[in-house]
């Protein structure tokens, strides 16, 4: 039986099953994590060959999908256009809010979503600590991303683009050139999170681990900050290394819930260390 009988067999659920199938090629390439070919796209929708050639030339029409030089498929200019009528992160940072909450629930401490824009790291969602020592507001502030947690990790993970020669030192404890923080993005990739201690100011730590958008691809950094004896006090168990497994573990619980075909993004408050 082809799609098109066991369409006309299912009567007035035509229209939703139609929808659903459309619905589904587009998730599956905004998902993928490089362009579509049509047969990689039947394959992983399971239609007949003409239903999924019916079905991608509608939503090229209608500006879902498009192809590029070499044929495949791509999200399309909507996606674009609204991404440049609003904010890209607004998505993100309401999707990550639950997330940040727990975490500061379980550590008392400012949490923060950051993320790239340019050369900086900008905080796109905050929750404030607990403690009135420590909480300040991120997002109206701008700090050299080589001494902040989240600025490390977007290094790491390639999300910032790196610096050369000197940098600026706010401290004795601020790495001093580009050479000696790549030594130290070298420990950020290993260990999976990102450490700051005394660096962009004395007497605050930051930590922060990589929130993914694929296996390869990092888009944020979840961290929190606080005073450093606070987070080296080992209220979790063992102090920063224990802060970091369980960043590390809240950031993954984000990547999933990226991940989910509900989820659309397209990223606060403290946390800049």
């Amino acid at each position: 039986m082809s799609d098109r009988d066991i369409d006309r067999a299912t009567g007035p659920t035509n229209g939703t099953r139609a929808v659903d199938r459309a619905a589904d090629l587009v998730a599956t390439v905004v998902r993928a994590d490089e362009p579509m070919t049509f047969a990689a796209l039947q394959d992983a929708s399971g239609l007949a060959k003409s239903t999924t050639s019916r079905m991608l030339t509608a939503l090229e029409r209608s500006g879902l999908l498009e192809r590029d030089r070499a044929g495949s498929y791509v999200a399309g200019r909507l996606f674009w256009l609204y991404a440049a009528r609003h904010d890209p992160w607004e998505e993100l940072a309401r999707l990550a809010m639950p997330i940040l909450e727990a975490v500061g629930d379980k550590t008392g401490e400012t949490v923060n979503l950051g993320v790239a824009r340019g050369e900086r790291v900008v905080h796109v969602a905050q929750v404030d600590a607990r403690y009135l020592l420590g909480t300040r507001d991120w997002t109206q502030l701008e700090v050299p991303a080589h001494t902040s947690s989240l600025g490390k990790v977007l290094y790491a993970y390639d999300v910032l683009p790196m610096p050369t020669g000197k940098l600026e030192q706010l401290t004795e404890s601020t790495v001093a050139t580009s050479r000696e923080l790549l030594s130290q993005l070298g420990v950020v990739r290993r260990q999976g999170f990102a450490t700051t201690v005394n660096e962009l100011e004395v007497g605050l730590t930051g930590i922060a681990a990589p929130v993914r958008i694929s296996r390869v691809e990092s888009i944020a950094a979840l961290g929190i900050s606080g005073p450093t004896t606070r987070l080296g006090d080992g209220r979790l168990g063992d102090g920063q290394e224990t802060f970091g497994r369980y960043l590390v573990e809240q950031a993954e619980r984000l990547t999933a819930l990226l991940a989910r075909p509900t989820s659309k993004v397209r990223t606060s408050k403290e946390g800049a260390a």
